[in-house]
């Protein structure tokens, strides 16, 4: 089953960015170990210096995504990654209407106009048979409240924010009850992946 896995780094005190959508500290992580884990596309991609556990945990999610579902928040301040997701898999775009000078010949960014809904049977479509990543608070909400999401994978940094976009901010469906999680201890991170147990409130929304 090609399962919809919600990505995110965040603050111990819920934030995912500051107010003006800086992530620079949730993502200090990425760079505080010995250990180097390039991404998959050579063309756009970075190589990322974490400690050993946190190298296999990042390796283990790059072998288990096969596209990624992000919001128009997400793609305009990745610039939308430059026409290629830096994991080199398909990145489908949930948005009102087209931005300017988009879809551009040679991307693998998609845009869907028609819904989350629409946006998540996509995605799948693309990843089968294996998983889709979701990246921004918006689009995790709304997955989330439709009953679409099936894991939430939290990279906690050992950091307080203070102010900014938290990630569960708006539910529509609250509680929502998760499973038990599984833990891996990093440096200057705990990376933290629940199951979600969806309920008939969420399915009947």
């Amino acid at each position: 089953m090609t399962k919809v896995i919600a990505i995110m780094s965040m603050s111990l005190d819920g934030f995912v960015a500051d107010a003006n959508d800086g992530v620079t500290e949730v993502f200090d992580w990425y760079f505080s170990g010995d250990v180097g884990v390039p991404t998959a596309s050579a063309t756009h991609g970075m190589t990322f210096r974490v400690s050993e556990a946190s190298a296999g945990h990042l390796r283990g999610l790059q072998a288990e995504v096969g596209a990624m579902l992000t919001g128009r928040r997400t793609f305009e301040v990745a610039e939308g990654w430059g026409g290629q997701h830096p994991w080199d898999v398909p990145a489908f775009v949930v948005t009102h209407r087209l931005p300017d000078g988009w879809p551009r010949t040679g991307s693998t960014v998609q845009f869907v106009t028609d819904g989350i809904e629409s946006a998540v049977a996509k995605a799948k479509s693309a990843a089968h048979p294996k998983s889709v990543g979701v990246h921004g608070a918006r689009t995790i909400q709304q997955c989330l409240d439709v009953g679409l999401l099936d894991e939430i994978h939290v990279d906690l940094a050992a950091m307080l924010l203070g102010a900014g976009v938290r990630l569960f901010d708006h539910l529509a469906n609250a509680p929502v009850v998760l499973g038990n999680p599984t833990v891996v201890t990093g440096v200057g991170v705990t990376h933290l992946r629940y199951p979600v147990h969806i309920s008939e409130t969420a399915i009947q929304t």
